[in-house]
This record gives structure tokens, C-alpha cells and sequence, in this order.
């Protein structure tokens, strides 16, 4: 087959990976193809120097990889082009939220070595997070290429498909609590008339605190002692956030995200 890698979707995650591809050599762009029904999507890819398809048909009968990049709710579309045209010897990567494996293939009408992923927004910055792992009748090695593409973006963890449900709650939804969490800060600071500052003093917090968490040898748990000196005003600050059982609620909106994800599985 001539392309390496095939898009079925173009939107701005499945921009976030071939760009990432590109500019780390994991692929050349002109070993890409790829087809979104959107003339703008189309036209971001082409600025890179992808081949664009005619429709999916084009991507799947030319690529020894599908990337399936659609929202969940177009699985039955994407499906009916694999069952006219895919081979048993090509790898299909999933980007689909709460589509698992076995469902895909039974869409299809056939096994299919799927590789599911669980990436994050902030692969659009170089900086995301993401898990991968093989479907029932994936085959060892079928992930190389995801791990590689993944990995350019951000990082990559392998899990067992189960997890990846999991992954969702934890990392995929991960950077809306803390977009929630710079909500609410900016908006202390403006109560506290900090208002024409609120934006770039919380945006850089959360931008030094997540640098020294993912740098520092120290866990989450450590590094939150260092900053709270007994009867401080950090103190203050988390006496109240536990006197309202914040990490319980916390804890159990991540389990809600995690229940959503199976759900959205079986329907």
C-alpha cells in the first residue's frame, strides 16, 4: 500500500497527531493520506503537506494503518467503509471514545486489530497525555506506530483495554478539572480585586505547579506539604477544602466520567 498511515477524520486532534508525526520524523508527510468531509479540515492537512483522499474508501484501500479520528456517534459510518474495503492485514487505531474494540469489529462484521487510544487536548501543545492499548484480536507490535505517533505528541502508556476507560476519566477528561479549578481561581481573584491580572497569575500557576509536579522526584501529596506551613494561609486554604470533603467529590467525578465511558460503550 502506498501510504504508511491513513485519517478517517481530520479535526483538530487528528491535526495535533500528523502534525506532531511530521515535525518529530516519526513519519514523512507524504506517507499520510488522509479525508474529512469539511473543506477547512481537508485544507489544515494539505498545509502540511498530506495527500488528501477523495472519501474514507481512498484512505482505507491505501493505507497499511487507519487512524479512525470521528466522534463515537459516526462509528456506523466509519464502520460501513471498513466492511466494503479493509483487509485482515491492515491495523486500525481508534481514537472513538467508549468504542471498544469488540464493538467496532462487530460493526464491521469481522475481527479487526484494533488499537485503541485515549489521547488528551494538550497533544495540541506538544504536551498530552495518552493510553494505548490492543483490542482482542490485535496482534503484539500492532501498537508500535501508535506508541510512536503518541509519544511525539506528549507521552504514552500501554494498559490493557479495560483501562482505557480508565484513562478517560483520569487523563482524557483530566485537563477540564483543572481548566475548572483555573475557573474558579480567576474568579477569587477578580472578587479580591485582582482583576486585570486574575488571567495570567492563575495561568501561570498551574503552568509552574504542573512543570515542578512532573519534574520534581516529590509526589503530589509532598509537594502539597512543602507549600502548607502549619497555621499559613495555605493551611487556611485546604482546611477549608477539606473540611467540604473536596477530594471526595473530586474522586467520585472522576468515577462518574468513569461510568460515562462504559456507558457510552454499550449504547
Amino acid at each position: 500500500m502506498q501510504y504508511e498511515l491513513g485519517f478517517i477524520g481530520a479535526g483538530n486532534m487528528a491535526e495535533a497527531i500528523a502534525r506532531a508525526a511530521v515535525d518529530h520524523g516519526v513519519l514523512d508527510a507524504s506517507q499520510i493520506i488522509a479525508f474529512d468531509p469539511a473543506e477547512n479540515r481537508r485544507d489544515a492537512f494539505a498545509s502540511i503537506g498530506i495527500q488528501i483522499a477523495t472519501d474514507n474508501a481512498a484512505v482505507i484501500t491505501q493505507s497499511k494503518q487507519i487512524l479512525i479520528a470521528v466522534k463515537p456517534q459516526m462509528m456506523q459510518d466509519a464502520a460501513a467503509d471498513l466492511a466494503a474495503h479493509v483487509t485482515d492485514d491492515q491495523v486500525i487505531v481508534s481514537i472513538m471514545a467508549g468504542i471498544t474494540s469488540s464493538r467496532l469489529s462487530d460493526a464491521v462484521g469481522k475481527p479487526l486489530r484494533v488499537v485503541r487510544v485515549m489521547p488528551n487536548t494538550p497533544m495540541l501543545v506538544g504536551a498530552g497525555m495518552a493510553g494505548i492499548a490492543l483490542g482482542e484480536s490485535a496482534q503484539n507490535g500492532d501498537q508500535d506506530l501508535a506508541m510512536k505517533l503518541f509519544g511525539a505528541g506528549g507521552k504514552a502508556v500501554t494498559v490493557d483495554e479495560p483501562m482505557i476507560d480508565t484513562i478517560t476519566a483520569v487523563s482524557g477528561s483530566g485537563p477540564a478539572y483543572l481548566f475548572y479549578l483555573a475557573e474558579a481561581m480567576e474568579e477569587a481573584a477578580r472578587q479580591l480585586g485582582l482583576g486585570e491580572h486574575a488571567e495570567l497569575l492563575v495561568s501561570q500557576t498551574v503552568l509552574g505547579a504542573a512543570k515542578l509536579l512532573n519534574e520534581s522526584p516529590d509526589s503530589a501529596a509532598e509537594l502539597r506539604r512543602k507549600v502548607t506551613s502549619p497555621k499559613g494561609t495555605t493551611e487556611a486554604a485546604i482546611k477549608h477544602l477539606d473540611g467540604n470533603k473536596s477530594t471526595d467529590v473530586i474522586i467520585n467525578a472522576i468515577k462518574a466520567a468513569h461510568a460515562r465511558s462504559i456507558e457510552l460503550g454499550k449504547n
